[in-house]
């Protein structure tokens, strides 16, 4: 008998819930530094996940969680532009 396969959980840095990684955003920065949403959650480097909304990602802004996630400053041009990127999806 097969046991039933487990989803993986990951804990959104702006509202700090657990959900299914399929739910949430990855942030990701790449090995060179570039901080960039993967809506695929494929791309090389450290991750951080936030839910699909703008309140999340301000959240996460204002708190300085994804500072802390990446152990590295991120300018505020950065979130504006993690923004525009969840604005259009991708």
């Amino acid at each position: 008998m097969q046991t039933p396969k487990k989803t993986p959980q990951r804990q959104c840095v702006g509202c700090r819930e657990k959900k299914d990684k399929r739910e949430l955003i990855r942030v990701v920065r790449s090995p060179e530094g570039a901080v960039s949403l993967d809506f695929g959650g494929r791309k090389p480097g450290r991750g951080a996940y936030v839910c699909p909304s703008a309140d999340c990602l301000k959240r996460a802004c204002k708190s300085r969680a994804l500072e802390r996630a990446f152990s590295a400053a991120i300018p505020p041009e950065v979130y504006d532009a993690l923004e525009q990127e969840m604005a259009n999806g991708g």
